[in-house]
């Protein structure tokens, strides 16, 4: 194990001696997150039968003589199957701790780490994501001054082109006289989406396409801000180090306008400088006022995906998008919103002779809040979308109660109708749950709550069985600091009477 596998390690052990030996550490903040979910829902169980036994069913296709259908390749002997499995149960239980340190002797000197460790207390390898146990989120520590940061450890970045975790560091210079910013980072990454290695056997799923070795991240910025609006551009590549290629290499450009009080623009778009092409793109007007805020909207999107795996070989094509919402209030307690979205997908230039493709497709939504008074809360809202292979529509409502401050108790509900337009069935999805949340104190929270699923796979053969479940999950949450983090505000200052004034 050479020392770049080892870094997080070490670093995690020197932030925990650092705790437990805090005498010179003057202020800490520590959040410990802990919640458990139990949940039973119905599994599957994969069958067969030879194909000279399968017969022909009366919605077409074929079928196992007791009338469940059956998939046949050509040229096989055998055609396979699903048959409803015995219920399952699992129950995640996951431990997370968040620690911030200061004051260790250096003015700006800081350092944080952000763990987690799960375990399924029901089956093995029931629940994912509970593999492996114990994970580092981010550790690191930073110097902070005001025309420059550097920050070196485990951490994750956020910018246009997505979220990146690396194992290096990270640079930022500023001028706050000519409000410029720019910032470069480097570093062994991370898995798209997770705090694991891309050949963490915890990916194996990835089999052959895995690589062996972790990938360089390398990328930086540049922005310009003001009170009237603000721009940047951000560059990342991603080079595999076994075969020594590139696995990404792409740009972005964002920016915001103020143009007026109430009004503001943004917009972005990337570019894949791999696959020459345009990625994702999008640009908002908004309007804000005291009664209304709307927003008018285009946009592209087009998936992204790394040159190692085998999905950009299918050259994704984006769809394009125009959309509106807007909120609505024509009394303080009472809020109306609506969204409506049109979008279409480019062409796939793949001939379909004998099938229409639809590819366009829209989505609506629409709602309401109503909060007569400090203790009741009342929302619900109904939406609907139609698309290139499917299509869904629903209802969704909470009512929430607090009869003293430090106690929350919510009841909801949604339904969820998906007739699916090339699948062989049909779903209907009925939600009814209950959520109670006990703040005794700013450092304690308490949660308790439950939900019945009841979905309903209709089906034209005999295995339309049901897939309800029912989950139950708790969760403490632990704020304990040193006193700094809890500073007082000064008394505040009231004006001075003018002259003549009473």
């Amino acid at each position: 194990m050479t020392w770049r596998r080892l870094l997080p390690a070490l670093l995690g052990g020197w932030l925990v001696w650092l705790v437990a030996a805090n005498a010179h550490a003057q202020g800490y903040r520590l959040r410990i997150d802990a919640q458990t979910q139990r949940a039973a829902f119905r599994g599957v169980t994969q069958d067969s039968i030879p194909a000279s036994i399968a017969v022909p069913a009366p919605t077409g296709g074929l079928q196992t003589p007791d009338g469940i259908a059956v998939r046949c390749q050509p040229g096989s002997s055998y055609c396979f199957f699903f048959r409803p499995g015995p219920y399952r149960q699992g129950g995640p239980l996951v431990t997370s701790a968040d620690l911030t340190l200061w004051g260790l002797g250096v003015s700006g000197l800081s350092v944080r780490v952000n763990g987690r460790a799960g375990v399924e207390l029901g089956n093995s390898d029931f629940w994912p994501g509970t593999e492996p146990p114990l994970q580092l989120l981010e550790g690191y520590a930073e110097y902070a001054r005001r025309r420059f940061t550097i920050r070196g450890g485990r951490q994750f970045l956020t910018n246009r082109l997505g979220i990146v975790g690396i194992d290096g560091g990270r640079w930022v210079i500023r001028s706050p006289r000519l409000g410029l910013e720019a910032e470069a980072y480097f570093g062994w990454g991370l898995a798209r989406a997770t705090a694991l290695t891309i050949s963490s056997s915890a990916l194996n799923p990835l089999d052959d396409f895995q690589p062996r070795r972790r990938q360089l991240v390398a990328g930086g910025a540049l922005g310009w801000g003001a009170r009237d609006g603000n721009i940047r551009l951000d560059y990342r590549r991603e080079v595999e180090r076994e075969s020594r290629q590139f696995g990404s290499e792409r740009v972005a450009l964002s920016a915001e306008l103020h143009l007026a009080t109430r009004w503001g623009l943004a917009g972005g778009v990337e570019y894949d400088l791999a696959n020459t092409w345009f990625g994702t793109a999008d640009a908002t007007l908004r309007y804000t006022a005291r009664r209304v805020t709307a927003i008018l909207g285009a946009r592209q999107y087009r998936p992204h995906f790394d040159l190692w795996t085998i999905w950009g070989a299918f050259s994704p094509v984006p769809y394009h998008a125009v959309n509106g919402s807007v909120w609505v209030r024509p009394i303080t307690r009472l809020e109306l919103r609506g969204r409506w979205e049109r979008y279409a997908f480019s062409s796939a230039e793949a001939e379909t002779p004998l099938v229409d493709v639809v590819d366009d497709g829209w989505r609506f939504a629409v709602g309401a809040s109503f909060r007569p008074n400090t203790v009741w809360t009342f929302d619900g809202g109904y939406r609907k979308e139609s698309g290139p292979g499917a299509s869904s529509n629903g209802f969704e409502a909470s009512i929430s109660v607090a009869p003293m401050p430090e106690l929350t108790l919510t009841v909801y509900g949604a339904t969820l109708e998906r007739p699916l337009e090339f699948r062989f069935q049909e779903t209907g999805v009925e939600v009814l749950g209950l959520d109670a949340e006990w703040r005794p104190n700013a450092r304690v929270r308490l949660a308790l709550g439950g939900a019945h699923y009841g979905e309903d796979r209709r089906r034209p053969d005999a295995n339309a069985f049901d897939w309800n479940q029912t989950r139950l999950n708790a969760r403490v949450s632990l704020v304990f600091g040193s006193g700094a983090d809890r500073t007082l505000l000064p008394r505040a200052l009231r004006p001075r009477p003018r002259a003549g004034s009473r």
